[in-house]
């Protein structure tokens, strides 16, 4: 009796394990369901607000007074809309879509039969034609909406093509508009470097793709301090992990905080350790909370050294050092560092997103640099 009680409380432990196994995979179709729907919904709605963007323009060009005629049209659609489908189309939207279309008017379109209930046999064919502009399934109109807000066109193609290849969220593109990625990358670019940002995305090829100048931390939500403790701020991003990678751009992997080093008996710990998948290498960041020191130098070298002496596999490429600091030297780094400047890296950081006044005045800073450089080895 109690082996056949054993045995049934055995095969229901094991039922049991079955129905959960079968629960959690049907969570994760119907998940995954949803989400392709929504990601159907969201293509298609910005395909309608491209062809009601583009019937409003080229309504507007008909009106023999196009500004008052224009304000006339978009404010009564907005009425009649909203009317119909309650919020979501003020005017202000349909300004946006306008917009849209006035900036997307050279999206290659198809064209499909309109529906049948505004056919009208009394006019040609090609007035029943409903053009359907073909989009990326991985934007949706929260996207362009962002992107809108982005005036040259050089950079608004880049942060398109950026959202699209590494799947950034609405609120994703919108902080990497807002930190000037774009011009952060193209900083110490030439003319063939531009548009090649600009058509083709960031492409990583040496170690100096892979970093940025300014890092920008404002997700942190920490003041502008040099009283600040480097552990609280190495705290503070590890906290913030998936923000400060999406920072760090693509390719980056966590691998350890604090990893510790032993030489002669004496302990030193990295404070950051990343793996880059893209450059095949690992990347060791090292935090100050005040400028750059000549002691920080040679202290990235001897972690930079061990790796590639004592860590990396054959086949790995070289380690790559960086060090975050408030505020960079780069001649006493050129001196100290030598070749090794192809690995070995500085770059500042700052708790708010930059202007590109801000920008422009680094820029001017960097070219100055250049230009004496090139001077001294003349």
């Amino acid at each position: 009796m109690l082996r056949n009680k054993q045995l049934l409380n055995k095969k229901s432990s094991f039922e049991q394990h079955e129905i959960t196994v079968l629960y959690g995979k049907a969570v994760i179709y119907i998940d995954q369901a949803r989400a392709n729907i929504q990601r159907t919904v969201d293509v298609e709605m910005v395909r309608a607000y491209w062809s009601i963007g583009k019937d409003i323009v080229e309504e507007e060009q008909k009106g023999e007074s196009k500004a008052q005629y224009g304000v006339f049209l978009i404010k009564e659609l907005a009425t009649r809309l909203n009317n119909k489908y309650g919020k979501g189309f003020g005017i202000s939207t349909l300004k946006d879509i306008r917009r849209f279309y006035l900036l997307y008017s050279n999206i290659t379109p198809i064209g499909h039969a309109l529906r049948g209930q505004l056919k009208n046999p009394n006019k040609n064919q090609e007035d029943n034609i409903f053009i359907s502009p073909v989009f990326s399934p991985k934007l949706s109109w929260i996207h362009y909406r962002a992107l809108m807000r982005v005036d040259r066109l050089e950079a608004r193609q880049f942060y398109e093509i950026e959202a699209e290849k590494n799947n950034w969220s609405g609120r994703e593109l919108e902080r990497q508009i807002g930190s000037l990625l774009f011009d952060r990358l193209a900083k110490s670019k030439d003319k063939q470097g531009l548009l090649r940002l600009a058509c083709k995305g960031q492409e990583i090829n040496v170690p100096a793709d892979a970093i940025k100048e300014p890092v920008i931390l404002e997700f942190l939500g920490l003041p502008e301090s040099h009283q600040l403790v480097e552990s609280k701020l190495e705290a503070a991003l590890i906290d913030n992990l998936q923000k400060f990678l999406l920072e760090l751009g693509k390719g980056f992997a966590f691998v350890a905080r604090q990893k510790r080093l032993s030489l002669d008996g004496d302990h030193f710990y990295a404070d950051l350790v990343f793996y880059h998948v893209i450059l095949k290498c690992y990347v060791i960041i090292d935090i100050k909370t005040r400028p750059l020191d000549h002691a920080d130098l040679g202290q990235i070298q001897l972690y930079v050294n061990y790796f590639d002496q004592e860590i990396k596999q054959e086949s790995d490429n070289p380690t790559i050092g960086l060090v975050l600091c408030t505020k960079k030297k780069d001649e006493m780094a050129k001196y100290l560092l030598g070749e090794r400047a192809q690995q070995i890296f500085t770059s500042t950081y700052q708790f708010h997103l930059p202007t590109e006044e801000e920008l422009e005045k680094e820029l001017k800073r960097e070219i100055e640099s250049i230009k004496q450089d090139m001077s001294q080895k003349k």
